[in-house]
Formats: C-alpha cells, sequence, structure tokens
C-alpha cells in the first residue's frame, strides 16, 4: 500500500468477513481502474497455551478503494455480492483525508500487512526502535507487555479508532 498514488480514497462498506471476497471480486470485474485494499495485521495470539501469529484484518467491514470512482464503475461495485454501500456524503463519494491514508500506508509498508514492532519503555516513555511504529510513538495508547500488544490511535472518514498492534518488548541494560 505504500505506493500512494495521486488518485483519491475512498471506503466501501462491505459485510463483515467477506472483505477479501469484495476485493478480489473488484480486481475481477474493474481490475486497471481501481485498487482494492484490505489492510491487515499480523499479531500475535495465545490459544490453548501456545502463541501463534494470526493476520486480522484491521478495520473490519471496510474496504479501502484508490482511484477515480465513475458511475460506471460505480455501478459495478455496487452489484458485487457482499457490498454494503460506498461511503458518501452530501457531494457524493467521500473521500479518505489524505494525512489517514498517508499513516495507513506508512504502517502498512511494503504491503497491507502491519507487522510487528521492536519497543521498550525507558522513565514512562514509549521508545520504538524498529518496525512499522518507529517515530508514531505518539499514537500508542496503551501497552500491554503480557499479550505483547500496543493500542494505537488511528482514524478513518474522521472516526477514531482504536486497533491493537503486535510488538516485541526489548530489554534494556
Amino acid at each position: 500500500m505504500n505506493d500512494i498514488t495521486n488518485e483519491k480514497w475512498y471506503a466501501l462498506f462491505v459485510a463483515t468477513g467477506e472483505e477479501d471476497k469484495v476485493k478480489e471480486r473488484i480486481y475481477y470485474r474493474i481490475k486497471d481502474e481501481l485498487r482494492a485494499v484490505v489492510p491487515k495485521r499480523n499479531i500475535r495470539e495465545r490459544k490453548e497455551g501456545k502463541w501463534a501469529d494470526n493476520i486480522r484484518i484491521i478495520f473490519p467491514g471496510y474496504v479501502l478503494l484508490n482511484g477515480q470512482i465513475n458511475s460506471n464503475n460505480y455501478s459495478l461495485i455496487r452489484d458485487i455480492p457482499g457490498v454494503i454501500n460506498l461511503l458518501k456524503d452530501s457531494n457524493g463519494p467521500q473521500e479518505i483525508r489524505e494525512h489517514e491514508i498517508e499513516l495507513i500506508s506508512r504502517l502498512t509498508y511494503n504491503n497491507e500487512i502491519i507487522g510487528r514492532s521492536n519497543i521498550y519503555v525507558q522513565g514512562g516513555q514509549i521508545i520504538v526502535i524498529d518496525g512499522p511504529l518507529l517515530g508514531l510513538e505518539g499514537y500508542i495508547q496503551t501497552i500491554d507487555k503480557r499479550k505483547g500488544r500496543v493500542k494505537v490511535l488511528l482514524n478513518l472518514m474522521g472516526e477514531p479508532r482504536t486497533v491493537e498492534l503486535s510488538v516485541e518488548m526489548v530489554q534494556t541494560a
């Protein structure tokens, strides 16, 4: 997702659990006119005493679209199974603000999946050593050291959303 184009970004509201299927259907029907993105996160989860890395969608129920939406591709999108609606305002399709998409793009640097960051806490201050959260310490709300997660405040369509991301706690000497 790191290749932000000059095209506009939009949010498509879809049935939860259908995000990847809708993305594939958009690609099949519209191919070169619109790019569909489903931002995800790699998160460690413990089940039955064992840790495993799982891929989870950051914004369940949304597919992000990059490109120009015209009446032709809008009607193609609207007819895709799983699509509920394109988010709109009084002027038509509502654009995602540039700073919101830049942050999401920065977190998902090489692909659609946000990886793990290495962090430590020194004197009550969070310091990110490397990973997608590098330089974004101000977005971190809380740390759960036991689970290896942080809660990060992201905005989508002007609404604040708290998202859990995986971190590796590093010991300092």
